[in-house]
C-alpha cells in the first residue's frame, strides 16, 4: 500500500520478472481501466517479463483493494494525481523513466499524465483509451443539474461484460471477480467527458513516443475518440493500430484476435530507445 495526499490508500502491484529473464527489467507502468483492478493484468506481466520488462501499478482510488468509495473520487483530478504520485515513486526506484500503459480510463489517465509533463516517460501505449463514450440517459442526467447536486451519488457504470472479449473464459471472470464492480459517480463522468476533450485538444503538445491499440466494435468507450486524438498528434509521435472485429479489452481478445495485437505491441516495443537514467535527463534539462 501507498498513501495518496488525502490519505487514500492506494493498493500496489508489482509482478516478479519470468524465470530465465533478467532479474530486474525495464521499468513498465500500468493504469487499468474503469470498475476494474490491476490484479487482472497477470498475463500481460507475464507477456512482459519475457520481453524484459518488469511491470507494477496499483488499483485506482475506489477501485480494487484501494480504499475509497468504489467509483467515487473526492475531487476531479484525483486519478491524474495518483498516477503523478505512484509513478515518481517508481521512477525514484528504478532510477529510469517507465514505459506507461493506460487501458481504457487508464488510458485517459495515463494520456493527462503524458500531457501534464510532471513525469517523464520512456513511451506510452494507449489501450482502448476513454477520449470519448456515449453516456447512458442516468449518466446524462448525472452531467446536468443532478450532477451539480450530487456529484457522489453512484449508479450503474453501464458496462456490458458480454462485450468486453470474444473470449467466454475472460467474460465469465470479469463477471466472476470480486474485486470488480459496476459503480460510477457524477464526478467520475464528468472527468472522463472534460478530461478526453482536453486530452484531444492538447495532443498535439504530446511530449513521447505512444502507441495507441483501438478495438473497432468497442462498445465500452467512443473508439472516434482515440481516433481525433491521433488525428491531432505531432507527426511521427504516434503510431495508430485499429482492430476492426475486436471487442474493448483486446490486450484479452480471443486468440485470433489477439494475436495482431500482441504482434503490433511487440515491434513497437522493440523500436524504443534504451532507457536514460533521471539523472541524465535532469543534467540536461529534461526532466
Amino acid at each position: 500500500m501507498t498513501t495518496a495526499s488525502d490519505g487514500t490508500q492506494l493498493a500496489g502491484h508489482r509482478w516478479a520478472m519470468p524465470d530465465g529473464a533478467e532479474p530486474e527489467g525495464r521499468p513498465a507502468y500500468l493504469l487499468h481501466g474503469l470498475g476494474e483492478h490491476a490484479g487482472r493484468y497477470d498475463a500481460l506481466a507475464q507477456w512482459l517479463g519475457e520481453r524484459g520488462w518488469q511491470l507494477a501499478a496499483h488499483d485506482h482510488r475506489g477501485h480494487g483493494k484501494s480504499s475509497g468509495k468504489r467509483g467515487a473520487l473526492r475531487d476531479v483530478d484525483d486519478l491524474v494525481l495518483d498516477a503523478e504520485h505512484r509513478l515518481s515513486e517508481y521512477v525514484q526506484e528504478s532510477g529510469v523513466p517507465p514505459l506507461l500503459i493506460g487501458v481504457s480510463l487508464g488510458g485517459l489517465v495515463a494520456a493527462r499524465v503524458a500531457l501534464r509533463g510532471n513525469v517523464e516517460l520512456a513511451g506510452m501505449v494507449l489501450v482502448s483509451p476513454a477520449f470519448a463514450f456515449k453516456p447512458t440517459a442516468v449518466q446524462r442526467l448525472m452531467l446536468g443539474t443532478i450532477g451539480n447536486l450530487a456529484p457522489d451519488l453512484r449508479v450503474g457504470n453501464g458496462i456490458d461484460a458480454a462485450k468486453l472479449s470474444h473470449e467466454q473464459a475472460v467474460v465469465d471472470a470479469y463477471r466472476n471477480d470480486p474485486l470488480v464492480h459496476d459503480r460510477v459517480t457524477g464526478r467520475l463522468v464528468r472527468f472522463v467527458m472534460t478530461a478526453g476533450d482536453a486530452a484531444i485538444t492538447q495532443a498535439s503538445a504530446l511530449p513521447c513516443r505512444t502507441l495507441m491499440l483501438v478495438a473497432g466494435e468497442d462498445s465500452v468507450v467512443d473508439p472516434a475518440g482515440s481516433r481525433r486524438f491521433a488525428d491531432a498528434a505531432a507527426p511521427g509521435k504516434l503510431a495508430l493500430r485499429w482492430y476492426h472485429q475486436a471487442f474493448h479489452e483486446v490486450l484479452n481478445e480471443s486468440p485470433e484476435l489477439a494475436a495482431p495485437v500482441y504482434a503490433d505491441l511487440d515491434e513497437w516495443l522493440a523500436t524504443l530507445d534504451p532507457p536514460t537514467p533521471v539523472e541524465a535527463l535532469a543534467g540536461i534539462g529534461l526532466s
